[in-house]
């Protein structure tokens, strides 16, 4: 499945084919990437990345995440997609990251917009949650941009790089309050 964001940028779902292009990108940003991203520092072969995605390829489809890689130009340049969803309870939480070199262009924000539109739209979604470390201004700016309220902290919601706790805001965007 690809989604389209505009010309240049699409969101395309993730195959275990990726994999290369998914490690190559964070081997190479890794201080970048590692300050938010936990996950970073435990990405040390392919075969890390190849069991990322196994991990989400090969989980029964009535269970499966969404996960989409960010292209531009057909090119790889990050990862977006939903984690924890509770269907029963018709909720979700988008999670996402953006290769250094594409900050500041607008591509998250967009990406997040086209993922919420296919969440509400398609899956039929109530709400969609972005949690972001509290001193992640960009992450923090993207949730504000597209008029997701802020709920409030959640203290030590995550270990960060390093064994360092990190206080998470919390955000949320309800189906009837989605204008795309």
């Amino acid at each position: 499945m690809i989604l389209s964001i505009n010309t240049n940028t699409t969101l395309k779902q993730l195959e275990l084919s990726d994999s290369t292009d998914i490690f190559n990108l964070i081997n190479s940003e890794r201080d970048y990437l590692g300050k938010w991203l936990p996950f970073v520092a435990l990405t040390k072969e392919v075969t890390d990345t190849e069991q990322f995605i196994k991990s989400i390829i090969e989980t029964p489809e009535d269970k499966r995440e969404y996960v989409f890689t960010i292209r531009r130009d057909n090119r790889f340049i990050g990862l977006i997609g939903f984690k924890d969803t509770d269907k029963s309870n018709a909720k979700t939480e988008i999670g996402y990251w953006l290769s250094e070199a594409y900050q500041k262009q607008g591509i998250i924000t967009n990406a997040v917009k086209e993922l919420c539109n296919f969440a509400f739209n398609t899956l039929n979604i109530n709400r969609v949650v972005i949690k972001c470390a509290k001193d992640n201004i960009p992450s923090i700016n993207v949730a504000n941009r597209l008029g997701f309220i802020f709920e409030g902290t959640e203290r030590d919601g995550e270990i960060l790089t390093g064994g360092i706790y990190t206080d998470l805001e919390i955000f949320s965007m309800l189906k009837k309050e989605f204008k795309y």
